[in-house]
């Protein structure tokens, strides 16, 4: 058996799959914020939950919204920002008394859709999750691709490509530059740009069943979104030219992306035409739990 955990910035889930891939058992709890101590916790508790709801002991994947440096072993360039600097690896293993293997959380839902998902039978796939962060992951021929700074697929944290007068120089993030993509096409992003514009205060799942129920404002915010989301993927299509995209993360199920954003890509894409599939995950929600489980 294998146990998949997606530790995220705001929930925490586990998976139990058998050798088939087919869920034995499936649970989820709100993340610890801020506290690292419990946050080891709450995974070890869903570990030894699944564990005993199966029947039986499982390896074990974490996936992560950052990632270990092969510099110092801790982790680094997550927006769960309570566990940069941390072993959590070690830590967890510790707590499990066996090995944990962990991955960028991004780059675990990318290897899910990759292998038996919305990507499989495409040899490039790139995964996004555009939730609470924007995370990046790139599987060729189902195995992920992590590079020698553990950072392959880190498209969040470029610029935003083409940038207009009122994009520039953008807003801080958290990495402690200016502009990043991720501030634009995160659910947080789309929140902070329907703020800043109207002075009302709404979440992402908001701003999209309003715009959806006719609010002009909405609407025009959410048309930004389309826009800044087209030229992020437009740039990871010239550098990568992937054969499929699939997207992840709550604003994954905002049907209208999969539509407006191949039109409006092909204007600042290198090509004369552009195959690449943009498709929602097959797995949901679970495919980051899933690819941490295929760790092992």
């Amino acid at each position: 058996m294998r146990i998949g955990v997606d530790l995220g910035g705001t929930k925490i889930e586990a998976i139990a799959l058998d050798e088939a891939g087919r869920v034995l058992a499936r649970r989820r709890v709100p993340t610890p914020r801020a506290d690292y101590p419990r946050t080891l916790d709450a995974v070890a508790e869903l570990v030894l939950a699944l564990e005993a709801e199966a029947g039986e002991p499982g390896t074990v994947g974490v996936g992560i919204p950052g990632a270990l440096s092969p510099a110092t072993g801790l982790v680094k360039n997550a927006n769960a920002t309570w566990i940069v600097g941390k072993p959590i690896d070690r830590d967890l293993a510790l707590r499990l008394g066996r090995p944990v293997r962990l991955a960028n959380d991004a780059n675990c839902f990318a290897l899910s859709e990759a292998v038996d998902g919305a990507g499989a039978g495409g040899r490039v796939v790139f995964g996004v999750i555009l939730g609470t962060g924007c995370g990046g992951g790139i599987v060729v021929d189902r195995r992920v691709l992590t590079g020698p700074n553990a950072i392959a697929g880190e498209w969040g944290h470029n610029p935003l490509p083409w940038p207009d007068e009122r994009e520039w120089p953008g807003p801080p993030c958290h990495c402690g530059k200016r502009g990043c993509i991720e501030q634009f096409v995160s659910g947080t992003g789309l929140e902070r740009d329907f703020r800043e514009v109207t002075g009302r205060a709404r979440s992402a799942v908001e701003v999209v069943a309003h715009a959806r129920a006719g609010d002009a404002a909405a609407e025009a915010a959410l048309v930004r979104y389309e826009g800044r989301l087209a030229r992020a993927l437009a740039g990871v299509v010239n550098v990568l030219d992937p054969d499929v995209i699939v997207l992840g993360g709550g604003l994954s199920n905002v049907r209208r992306l999969y539509d407006s954003v191949p039109k409006l890509w092909q204007r600042w894409a290198f090509s004369d035409r552009v195959d690449t599939r943009l498709v929602p995950p097959e797995h949901g929600d679970a495919s980051g739990a899933r690819g941490a489980a295929r760790l092992w």
